[in-house]
């Protein structure tokens, strides 16, 4: 994928249905539905608390569509904050499972990937322009 808007957009729709998996495979957990059934998941469940949640997870979800129609500069800037953003949520919010640890593993890398994939463009552009010489 040469267009960076669409490779990072692809990564962004790969950490979507890695968050959404790693929840799912986290319910199966024994006892993990009926304790979110009674609001024991280790903090009060408040409708402030789970608005925070709504906008954590919306971000990846508005970054599929975001990453691909920003100018670059916007790009690069909203990427980055918008993955640094999105890796500490996974990280404070992770779980001591083998299989969140993997999760988590790939959605950070994906979102390293997308950070380095704004940054680059901007220095092979740069070097593109330069007169050869």
């Amino acid at each position: 994928m040469k267009d960076v808007g669409t490779r990072v957009s692809a990564l962004w729709i790969v950490v979507m249905f890695t968050m959404v998996f790693a929840d799912i495979v986290g319910m199966m957990m024994p006892g993990v539905l009926e304790a979110m059934s009674a609001g024991d998941v280790g903090v009060p469940v408040t409708q402030g608390l789970l608005l925070v949640f709504a906008i954590l997870i919306e971000i990846p979800i508005a970054m599929i569509f975001v990453s691909r129609i920003l100018k670059p500069v916007a790009n690069r800037w909203a990427n980055t904050v918008a993955a640094v953003v999105t890796t500490v949520f996974v990280v404070g919010g992770g779980s001591p499972y083998l299989h969140y640890y993997f999760f988590a593993t790939v959605e950070v890398a994906c979102m390293a990937l997308i950070v380095w994939s704004v940054w680059s463009r901007r220095n092979s552009n740069a070097a593109a322009a330069q007169p050869a010489g």
